[in-house]
């Protein structure tokens, strides 16, 4: 006999969304490197899904949660692949990938 001690909820979702967005914004504003920043918004990015498909299985949506799910997923590949793209020009010319370092940028 197979005991059902917990249940997974809304709240567990909400909360391990809320440790990943505050992971990643932690990552996007302490690093100075590209690729840090970079991971840091896919975490925020990956945060934003828990919330569509959380609220898609709970909130009754239905459907449009998954949807949306997967736009931001293409959207996170179509982000990855621009931004990787940029960020090896940038090492290409300056060799380097830290923020901080590439200020001739603003000229």
């Amino acid at each position: 006999m197979i005991l059902n001690f917990m249940t997974i909820t809304l709240t567990h979702f909400l909360l391990v969304s809320a440790v990943l967005f505050s992971f990643g914004v932690y990552a996007v504003i302490t690093r100075r490197n590209a690729i840090m920043v970079l991971m840091g918004i896919e975490l925020i990015l990956n945060s934003a899904n828990i919330n569509f498909l959380a609220f898609s299985r709970f909130g009754g949506l239905n459907i449009e949660g998954q949807m949306a799910a997967i736009f931001v997923i293409i959207l996170a590949a179509a982000e990855a692949a621009i931004a990787l793209a940029i960020v090896l020009n940038i090492y290409k010319r300056f060799n380097t990938v830290n923020v901080d370092e590439v200020s001739i940028l603003k000229d």
